[in-house]
This record gives C-alpha cells, sequence and structure tokens, in this order.
C-alpha cells in the first residue's frame, strides 16, 4: 500500500489546505498565539494578567532622587565649597550650607578630622555621629 505522501506527490498542499500546511497552521500556532480565542481558557487559569496593563509609573517630572555627599567627600571638598560661596571659615571650624549647595543628605561614609558646623536637611545617625566625634555640629 502507498504511503499518503507518496499518493499526494505533484498536489501542492498534500490534502491540507492551503494554512494547514505552513509552520505552526495546524496547531493554531507558536507559542502563545491565540489567547484570546482558542486559548483562552488557558489565559485565565494560568496568566490572568496577560492582558492589559497593571500598576501604576510615577511621572519622572515627580520622581527625583536624594542629592547626596559622604563625610569623607566634605573633608575633601571643604575649599571648593568656600571658592563657590557655600562655606566660611570661622577661627578653626569651617561653616558649611549643603542645603544651598544642592544636597540634600549627609551620610556617614569615611572619616572626618577637621571640625564643621553643617546645615543640611538630612543626616544619617553615622555622619551626626562621626561630625561631633570630630569637635562639629549639625544643624538641619
Amino acid at each position: 500500500m502507498p504511503s499518503r505522501t507518496k499518493k499526494m506527490r505533484g498536489s501542492r498542499t498534500h490534502g491540507r489546505g492551503k494554512k494547514a500546511g505552513r509552520g505552526a497552521g495546524l496547531i493554531g500556532g507558536h507559542g502563545q498565539a491565540g489567547l484570546g480565542k482558542t486559548g483562552k481558557i488557558y489565559m485565565l487559569r494560568y496568566d490572568r494578567d496577560h492582558f492589559g496593563r497593571h500598576g501604576f509609573k510615577r511621572p519622572q517630572c515627580t520622581v527625583r532622587a536624594n542629592a547626596t555627599i559622604n563625610v569623607s567627600e566634605l573633608e575633601e571638598s571643604v575649599e571648593k565649597f568656600i571658592s563657590m560661596g557655600f562655606a566660611v571659615k570661622e577661627g578653626d571650624m569651617y561653616n558649611i550650607n549643603l542645603t544651598n549647595a544642592g544636597i540634600d543628605k549627609l551620610l556617614g561614609n569615611g572619616n572626618i578630622d577637621i571640625p564643621v558646623k553643617v546645615t543640611v536637611s538630612q543626616v544619617s545617625a553615622k555622619a551626626r555621629e562621626k561630625i561631633e566625634a570630630s569637635g562639629g555640629s549639625i544643624a538641619e
């Protein structure tokens, strides 16, 4: 008995019609094709959030990261702050206004050896500890 393939030699579609003989036509597509139609039950059971938009994305104009500086960077940048007008030297202590310099928070990484009086809106506990240990103070 001849095989079906042998019988269909010369036939353009081998008896499958036009679409079914190409790619994954007979099985309804590859992957997640047809989740809105033939695969609807599968989608509802295993992937309910497949369609649509989910969540909320804040507008980028309202999202702003804090500008921060470490105490080690503060010690290195004292002269720069003086030249820019954000710091003044009063005796042996430096008075630095980080709020006017556009810095929101002082962090405690590194060491500081000079006494400084810092004005800043937020300060970490470690930074406060190190500033006060060096003989300085923090005004918020």
